[in-house]
């Protein structure tokens, strides 16, 4: 089947949406959060807790730790992601790009792509826009995502803009691999370009205006929650969904709290990206619909209530925080564990509230007061 895009509902008092996306592997339900499979795995979580329990409409997947490991032969031969680690559902693979950001002692950047070291044994590998484009389509995602460079933060105005006109002819040629070599599988890929320009206003405008006439399926913004203030990534997703056309799907690379998501979807935001909820997690940090809470302090050592009265996973109404706390005083996986799941759930369960309050015509009362409670720390 063709994918395809509905907007089914604008909020009256903010730039938030609910959108319908359909593809051969299901529809997607936004505002949505797509749990981080980095290696072809939500850390610590089932697949089938995926589904049944966090009730994810589709997960992201890494494309540099993909092609590492296990590597583009070993996929290709399992008849592609989906297969490979038995999710039928959706599937979103990153370029690779965000690397040449995170791996900035080991990679060389030049006009014709990033030479780069494995964080792994040290080996040296390629990856220009046409190859970043030929992984992922051998990986198999529903959506796969153009190459750019993600420049860090802070850095000066003609660094940023280099950095942005380079992402720009990095995207020309993405489009060109992409639409003139054939699909690798039974079901058709979507392909997203990637917004950047830092923190400066003309930039972000400039770049929103030319991947906007590119035409591609979705549109995404890259290069924020990189360390920049709260309010400068508003401003910048502000001005940038200003741009982008409403009749395609809009995705914010790499965030965030669960404060940032809401405030994100008011701004016209449909899809969201972040480790924070599995990482944070590992560590006993959880998100509630009262606050956050770090389960290993020592207040919880007593306390029998559940882990959030108003959850909706399994682990939420079975486990106690005085449980919990218990495990992660112990080293016991299996808290971490929990944990992940906890706040998976909390993260999509958030989506589909706000998806909720939209179409009611009640988002910015609802989300005005979460934000008030988000922010607690408990």
């Amino acid at each position: 089947m063709n994918p395809t895009f509905e907007l089914e509902h604008k909020d009256s008092l903010t730039k938030a949406r609910a959108c319908k996306i359909k593809t051969s592997h299901g529809e997607i339900n936004t505002p949505v959060f797509m749990p981080v499979g980095t290696q072809g795995t939500v850390k610590g979580v089932h697949q089938k807790e995926l589904e049944d329990e966090i009730k994810a409409d589709i997960i992201l997947g890494n494309t540099y730790h993909l092609y590492l490991r296990p590597g583009v032969e070993i996929i290709e031969k399992a008849g592609g992601i989906h297969k490979f680690i038995n999710w039928e559902k959706n599937i979103l693979t990153d370029s690779g790009g965000y690397q040449v950001y995170s791996l900035a002692s080991n990679r060389k950047i030049t006009e014709e792509g990033v030479q780069f070291k494995s964080h792994i044994d040290g080996s040296k590998h390629f990856f220009s826009p046409e190859e970043a484009i030929d992984i992922q389509k051998s990986i198999g995602a529903d959506i796969i995502m153009a190459f750019d460079e993600c420049p860090p933060y802070p850095c000066d105005y003609n660094y940023a803009k280099n950095s942005m006109n380079l992402t720009h002819r990095w995207l020309d040629r993405c489009i060109s691999r992409f639409n003139n070599t054939p699909a690798k599988y039974n079901y058709k890929q979507m392909f997203f370009p990637i917004v950047q320009g830092g923190t400066y206003k003309d930039l972000r405008k400039t770049s929103a205006d030319y991947i906007s006439l590119k035409n591609c399926f979705g549109n995404a913004i890259g290069g924020l929650s990189v360390g920049e203030p709260h309010d400068e990534m508003y401003e910048m997703t502000s001005v940038v969904c200003d741009i982008l056309p409403e009749d395609k799907p809009r995705y914010l690379m790499g965030v965030g709290t669960p404060v940032n998501l809401l405030e994100n979807i008011a701004l016209g935001i449909d899809m969201f990206d972040c480790v924070m909820p599995t990482r944070n997690g590992r560590n006993g940090m959880l998100f509630t619909s009262e606050g956050i809470i770090n389960i290993k302090n020592k207040k919880w050592e007593f306390d029998y209530s559940l882990l959030d009265e108003n959850g909706r996973t399994w682990v939420d109404k079975t486990y106690s925080k005085s449980y919990l706390r218990h495990l992660f005083s112990v080293n016991e996986m299996l808290g971490r564990q929990i944990a992940s799941i906890h706040n998976l759930g909390f993260y999509c369960f958030l989506m589909s509230e706000a998806r909720k309050k939209i179409i009611e015509g009640d988002f910015l009362n609802w989300k005005d007061k979460m934000v008030k409670k988000l922010n607690n720390r408990l």
